[in-house]
């Protein structure tokens, strides 16, 4: 007879549950850090992204000042918005404003921050008084330029005829007066501007300098062949802000004359002052919405252009070159 001997139960323990205290730590591990960076997203959610779809929302109904929401029209107002001709004649006025500001803008403030990243006496000094443009109000600005650029008794019209020249008329004319908002655009952005560039400026090594200094770079070389492509991430930052707030522009043209909106032939009405005019004098909020949306998109397809060029920009600066052997 035999006997079967039963093995003993080799099985492992049983593996103890996690405390609170354990399941709690490893909770704050995986989600505290989702909810360090909520704070942002919930503002954005809350000023941003609620006002921009409600403005769409808005957008495709007829909606009044005083009487309200009204009946759902559809894309009826974007259709109406891109037939009107002065909508069209604020865009065009607000990209010239922006290409007389812009353009001259990020060129003086290049060479104020390349200026201002010497060894000057005084530097705080001046870096400080480059912003002080930037502190003044935009109705003080608006005042000061107003009564410089006046038609009748301006300073400049009064230096043109000492000089022999007819005075130009400022508010009347288109040119004139889309040169005289840029004026007052750039005297109040410029100094902005080349304080953020300098702070890229002075974020690049000395010793790249002092080792081109040595190799016989004089300042000239030294600047397009090491400032600029060391600071080109800071450059497409400050175009494409340049961008956003040039075609948003509406104190300077607002203020410049007060008395009508963008001029008595519209020769200087943008298109946020136009936007201003349907939604407050023609209390139109559908078209108004509908506007606010096409300059947004209009906004956005600037941007990602301003951002490809770059790109490739920085691709073709950073792609190997062949050399050439000589035979």
């Amino acid at each position: 007879m035999t006997t079967t001997l039963s093995r003993p139960d080799t099985a492992s323990p049983e593996i103890p549950r996690p405390t609170f205290r354990q399941r709690l730590q490893v909770w704050d591990v995986k989600a505290s850090p989702y909810l360090y960076v909520s704070p942002f997203f919930i503002v954005f959610a809350i000023v941003g992204l609620f006002p921009l779809l409600f403005t769409f929302y808005v957008s495709v109904h007829d909606w009044h000042l005083l009487k309200g929401q009204g009946e759902f029209v559809g894309l009826q107002n974007f259709r109406d918005v891109l037939g009107d001709r002065f909508f069209w004649n604020s865009m065009l006025n607000t990209f010239s404003i922006f290409l007389l500001s812009a353009i001259p803008q990020l060129a003086v403030a290049l060479f104020l921050a390349a200026v201002l990243d010497q060894q000057l006496r005084a530097r705080t000094f001046w870096r400080m008084s480059i912003l002080l443009p930037y502190v003044v109000t935009p109705v003080a600005v608006a005042l000061i330029f107003t009564n410089m650029f006046g038609e009748e008794y301006g300073l400049i019209n009064n230096l043109l005829g000492n000089l022999g020249i007819d005075p130009i008329l400022w508010k009347t004319e288109t040119l004139p007066s889309h040169f005289a908002i840029a004026t007052m655009v750039n005297w109040r952005w410029t100094g902005y501007n080349a304080l953020i560039l300098l702070a890229a400026m002075q974020s690049v090594p000395r010793d790249i300098y002092e080792s081109a200094a040595l190799d016989g770079a004089g300042p000239f070389r030294r600047f397009f062949s090491i400032t600029l492509p060391s600071i080109r991430p800071t450059m497409i930052f400050v175009v494409i802000t340049s961008t956003i707030g040039g075609l948003q522009i509406f104190s300077e043209p607002r203020l410049f004359d007060a008395v009508t909106a963008g001029g008595s032939q519209r020769q200087f009405q943008t298109t946020v002052l136009y936007l201003w005019e349907m939604a407050f004098q023609r209390q139109n909020f559908g078209e108004a919405s509908a506007i606010a949306w096409l300059l947004f998109l209009i906004i956005v397809l600037v941007g990602l252009v301003n951002f490809m060029i770059s790109k490739s920009i920085a691709t073709a600066d950073t792609k190997p070159r062949r050399v050439r052997s000589k035979r």
